[in-house]
């Protein structure tokens, strides 16, 4: 038997939850449910990051990602606060060891105060080491209004929230086909079949396969990148006292090796940012013949290969010798050495990909009859989730006719 609903999102991953939290909440009246194909929700690229409350100091004024990480960033805070998640407004350092870094910090110094943040402050080589004793730089700015949490917990709690509100999640149920047809869409999973007035689609790593299952043609393609961590040993903890990290390079969105201490005292170095060959590939070996094809038939790839290759291969070269990812972490802390650091974890950033090779740098959702599609919501996603929630269920209402189902109810 079809179990029928008004609306399924598909991933339980912090963004397609929070879009459930908003739905259960704005419209307590429709019938929701999320499929999530692990057997918890929060699995991926939710529980594998740096646990950061971003501040939106990088982002481009006016873009959509500024906007809401700035946004994000205090409902974040205050969700913890309401809900009893570890968090802490710790505060980071962006250093510049570098001249030619200057013209760059002085940027995000700019960016930060047009996207409403105060507090930040550009200080000298002797601030730097009252703040963090171990740092080293020749400028660095301070920006007092970044945080840290557990985004595994976040999840635990959105997904409470959302059953405790009349919503249904399924885990370990995995979309297997989406067919579109004039007043509903089927959804066929591992476990059962189901059928929706409306489908979201927040399929993270797998979000450009679920929409070629609809029928849809994505613009982009998504491409896994590996994100590897260290872990300091207990014993040189002290050498970092909250987070620093380099002055970025405005050509990725990546924002390079750094140091972050977490909610649970543990400080993370890294990470850095591979190419992986699986779309869930969190260790080197991983390997998916289907993933790797798919990247390799999409014309961007090359393109984008051909424009990065040099970056690449120090990436690929940090990823396989400790020494080289020691060197780009002794940038910010010279004390650091390889007994220092042992294993960490790995995430698997979700990057979306142009046809010309362009990474694409703001969020990206898109309508398609009565489907809509997260193409694209890297970092600052999980610091804005809430917000973004809300942006993705607005979208819904005026491009899906979600707000015509909600009038009929």
């Amino acid at each position: 038997m079809i179990e029928s609903y008004d609306v399924i999102i598909v991933g339980g991953g912090i963004v397609g939850l929070a879009v459930a939290l908003e739905i259960t909440k704005r419209f307590p009246r429709l019938r929701l449910l999320l499929l999530e194909k692990e057997d918890r929700v929060g699995q991926h690229q939710s529980s594998h990051n740096s646990g950061v409350i971003h501040s939106g100091v990088y982002y481009k004024p006016g873009s959509l990602k500024a906007k809401l990480c700035v946004e994000g960033a205090r409902a974040m805070i205050a969700f913890c606060a309401t809900h009893g998640i570890p968090y802490q407004v710790c505060g980071k350092v962006i250093v510049a060891t570098h001249e030619d870094e200057f013209p760059r910090l002085e940027e995000l110094r700019r960016r930060g105060e047009a996207n409403g943040l105060t507090g930040l402050q550009v200080i000298g080589p002797e601030k730097l080491r009252e703040i963090e004793p171990h740092a080293s730089g020749l400028r660095a700015l301070v920006v007092p209004s970044t945080g840290i949490t557990d985004y595994a917990a976040v999840c635990t709690k959105y997904s409470e929230m959302i059953q405790s509100q009349g919503g249904r999640i399924l885990t370990s149920t995995k979309v297997t086909g989406v067919r579109s047809f004039a007043n509903e869409i089927s959804v066929a999973a591992s476990v059962s079949a189901f059928s929706a007035r409306y489908v979201i689609n927040c399929a993270g790593l797998f979000s450009d396969r679920i929409s070629r299952m609809a029928g849809t043609e994505p613009d982009v393609m998504i491409v896994p990148f590996r994100g590897e961590y260290y872990h300091l040993t207990p014993e040189r903890a002290a050498l970092v006292q909250a987070l620093i990290y380099p002055v970025p390079d405005p050509r990725f969105p990546f924002l390079g090796v750094h140091f972050t201490r977490r909610v649970n005292g543990l400080v993370d170095a890294g990470p850095n940012a591979v190419f992986a060959f699986r779309r869930e590939g969190y260790r080197r070996t991983d390997f998916n013949l289907n993933d790797l094809a798919s990247s390799f038939a999409f014309p961007g790839f090359w393109r984008m290969a051909v424009k990065h290759w040099r970056s690449g291969l120090d990436e690929f070269r940090r990823s396989f010798s400790k020494s080289h990812f020691v060197r780009a972490l002794q940038r910010l802390v010279p004390d650091v050495s390889e007994r220092d650091l042992v294993p960490g974890g790995s995430g698997v950033r979700a990057q979306a990909l142009t046809r010309d090779g362009s990474l694409v740098d703001d969020f990206q959702f898109v309508p398609s009859r009565n489907m809509l599609h997260v193409l694209n919501v890297p970092s600052p996603a999980a610091t804005a989730s809430l917000p973004i929630a809300r942006d993705i269920v607005d979208a819904a209402r005026k491009n899906i006719g979600l707000a015509d189902l909600c009038k009929n109810r």
